[in-house]
């Protein structure tokens, strides 16, 4: 599908300004039509629908980052596991079953798996510094991909993610949302470490340029 301008739904699919993400959810008499409206919305999405992804981030977000704040409790933590919840709705919305549960089970099912996976990167990365430190690729990474994951919108990051190569794609998206370091990363696309590092860094810098100029 074609990747929504943030022109169209910035205003949807930007983080949460202060408690929550979004606009207040409209009401809706009950959860069997709330998740018959979803289920609807899912089939437009998956057919690159910006409005009905707009819709569906307005009706669920407040949800979301609940979701995501229970478990993460840090604040900005949780904005960032929201943005990339919707990210991955906008991204796999095609995947979602109505034979495997409702639409609303299956993304808070994805944002608790997402908040689950934060807390794990987020552990695993300070590991990794209390046990080795950070040579001068690393703190280079991990300073351009902070001021990336500052700015993280999902409409932006939808479109700037196109903007980088396949390979810079697949590296980023292991490192950043999967919390792989630069090894496991090499190891799972079977390249040498250097090529991954130069890889990851270099989209990274290409999103934040790309971040920057939205």
């Amino acid at each position: 599908m074609d990747n929504p301008h943030a022109s169209e739904t910035a205003e949807t699919a930007a983080g949460p300004a202060s408690d929550a993400p979004g606009a207040a959810e409209p009401g809706v008499a009950t959860a069997q039509e709330l998740n018959a409206q979803l289920g609807a919305l899912l089939g437009q999405i998956a057919d690159g629908d910006r409005a009905a992804f707009a819709d569906f981030y307005r009706l669920t977000s407040r949800r979301v980052f609940g979701m995501a704040r229970r478990i993460l409790v840090d604040l900005e933590l949780s904005e960032d596991a929201t943005q990339e919840v919707f990210l991955q709705v906008w991204q796999n919305a095609a995947s979602f079953n109505t034979a495997a549960g409702s639409p609303l089970a299956w993304l808070m099912t994805i944002a608790h798996r997402r908040a689950v996976d934060k807390v794990r990167s987020v552990q695993a990365a300070t590991d990794r510094e209390a046990r080795y430190g950070a040579d001068s690729q690393e703190i280079d990474h991990d300073s351009v991909s902070d001021e990336v994951g500052s700015r993280l919108e999902a409409e932006a990051v939808v479109r700037c993610l196109k903007t980088l190569t396949e390979t810079q794609q697949e590296s980023v998206r292991l490192a950043y949302y999967g919390g792989l370091s630069y090894r496991e990363v090499a190891e799972q696309l079977n390249s040498a470490l250097p090529t991954i590092k130069s890889r990851i860094r270099d989209g990274l810098i290409r999103l934040k340029t790309c971040l920057e100029v939205s």
